[in-house]
């Protein structure tokens, strides 16, 4: 190459690298049912929710009701250590908890955004002179130049609204009722905070939106009753106020009763919004409902907007590949629900309880004071175990939201894709007793587990019949492949695809045994595997690759 091509090839990779980064910080849009940059280019927001840092949440630090939300569970650590030393714990707690290292590491785990939840007592006084607090203005601050600096995007989610909108502890209400909506200056002040925060962020485009209310007006405290036909008003409100400062970023709205109750939405409220709902599986851990998010797709047909899922999570790993792989085949965006909490297995990172912690729940579940020689140590290591590089990192859970190998796959978790194209089985007018239970592959709950608050399942197979399974590699390489497996009729003989490889397979154990596969080359992206009866009937429990 000569001397000017060479200056030409350096100008336009230079030219390539600036398109690429500006693109990653342009602000996003709605267009249609699609969120896309400023190129027009889909943006799939997948990301984790920032719980427990700025609002903290009592089921997190293993609390009782005494300490359920945080102005409860300030009181629980000043009872310990005197008003002025908590003081300072929380100030040393919410630099702690998250920090660049947390960002940082979730740009790494593959995620493209944050949804750090907001108490608003950090940002605006309850006095009655109210005053803008520089703290929760400086910690956003923060979380915004890191997330720029490693391109994730920002929703900002007002999860404790003056006064509370929900009168539960997820909001931090005084006296567990909604006053956001039966007094109306807790409305004024909530209009007064977002227009300083838009004022504050409304030429950043690392902000893609503003989740202007989490979880408003639950049914079962009489909230939604009440005050359910003022909550479109609100956000009508709160978006003209918005729209006066902040022409830029996009709105996110969530319906009564913990965000899914979306009966007063008729049409947009904006044409830069998209509609928000929130998916559990509350109901059991053997029950994947998908009906619930179907409602959802059909109102997004009718307002023609995007729809996220604002919160799922606090599962297993078989809910979170099940939840995610549907939510991605139907162009439902989503954020994990939270990013860590305490002496968990089920979040990617989990904080080890300090020595003692055991007398400080104690005290949250009773209200007895348990005598402590010294309780400011409990605390400082605490602080010490919030820190990132001395919390617990669980992959699996990580790599069971991503789909993406080294995993372990229930059989139940076979593709979204439907008839002929996921699943093939002979009898179709029978519906799963289990789990996916508008659907015909025939899901079962092991025999010494149907009592069981988290029970294992399978899949029964006859012959001709087969289920597919999509993941993702994150690089050309080996791995090794196992299945637990049991033959309902022995010999049975089966067909294992993998990217077009074919591996035959005879069980002839009754029992459960685990069945060690030829190691299989996987391509870096898109994976597919499919199992096929061929002779005889199975049980299938789950496949490794490892």
């Amino acid at each position: 190459m000569n001397r000017i091509g060479l200056k030409r090839f350096v100008y336009l990779a230079f030219l390539i690298c600036l398109t690429e980064n500006i693109s990653a910080q342009s602000f996003l849009k709605t267009s249609g049912q699609d969120i896309v940059d400023s190129n027009g280019k889909k943006v799939y927001l997948q990301g984790v929710g920032l719980g427990n840092w700025m609002l903290p949440e009592g089921y997190m630090w293993k609390f009782g009701k005494l300490g359920d939300r945080p102005r409860r569970i300030e009181k629980i650590i000043a009872d310990y250590i005197g008003p002025e030393k908590a003081e300072k714990f929380w100030k040393m707690y919410r630099k702690n908890f998250i920090t660049e290292a947390d960002i940082k590491r979730i740009a790494e785990l593959r995620f493209n955004s944050v949804r750090p939840a907001l108490n608003s007592r950090l940002f605006i006084t309850e006095g009655e002179n109210k005053q803008f607090v520089d703290e929760g203005f400086s910690l956003l601050d923060d979380l915004i130049k890191w997330c720029k600096k490693y391109h994730l995007y920002v929703i900002i989610d007002m999860h404790g609204a003056p006064g509370g909108q929900s009168g539960q502890n997820i909001d931090d209400s005084r006296a567990n009722k909604a006053e956001l909506f039966s007094e109306p200056k807790n409305q004024d002040l909530l209009v007064k905070l977002w227009v300083e925060i838009a004022r504050r962020y409304k030429d950043e485009p690392t902000v893609a939106a503003y989740d202007l209310l989490n979880e408003p007006l639950p049914g079962g405290n009489g909230s939604a009753k009440l005050y359910s036909h003022l909550l479109v008003p609100l956000y009508q409100r709160l978006i003209n106020a918005i729209r006066e400062v902040d022409p830029n970023h996009m709105f996110t709205v969530e319906g009564y009763n913990a965000a899914n109750n979306w009966s007063l939405f008729d049409k947009p409220l904006d044409k830069n919004i998209f509609y928000q709902f929130h998916y559990y599986c509350w109901d059991r851990y053997d029950y994947l409902h998908m009906p619930d998010p179907v409602k959802f797709m059909k109102k997004r047909e009718e307002l023609n907007t995007p729809i996220w899922v604002g919160e799922t999570g606090e599962k297993n790993n078989a809910i979170y590949f099940a939840t995610t792989q549907f939510f991605e085949k139907n162009n439902i965006g989503w954020s994990f629900w939270p990013w860590k909490k305490m002496d968990t297995q089920n979040t990617p990172y989990s904080v080890k309880p300090p020595k003692g912690w055991e007398n400080v729940t104690t005290y949250s579940r009773t209200g007895e004071k348990a005598a402590v020689d010294n309780p400011e140590d409990i605390f400082n290591e605490l602080l010490e175990n919030i820190k990132l590089e001395n919390s617990v990192f669980y992959p699996d859970v990580v790599n069971a939201m991503l789909r993406q190998i080294p995993l372990k796959i229930e059989a139940e978790n076979y593709g979204h894709d439907g008839f002929l194209k996921s699943y093939f089985v002979k009898d179709t007018a029978t519906l799963s007793s289990y789990y996916r239970k508008t659907e015909p592959v025939k899901v079962d709950v092991m025999e010494n587990d149907l009592h069981q608050k988290a029970p294992g399942q399978f899949i029964l197979l006859n012959a001709s019949e087969w289920t597919a399974y999509h993941f993702k590699s994150l690089e050309d390489k080996k791995f090794k492949v196992s299945m637990r497996i049991k033959a309902v009729q022995q010999p049975s003989k089966l067909t294992i695809l993998i990217n077009g490889s074919t591996q035959r397979v005879t069980v002839s154990n009754p029992d459960w045994t685990e069945i060690n596969l030829k190691s299989q080359s996987f391509k870096k992206g898109l994976n597919e595997m499919k199992v096929e009866v061929n002779d005889g009937s199975v049980k299938i429990d789950w496949f490794n690759i490892y």
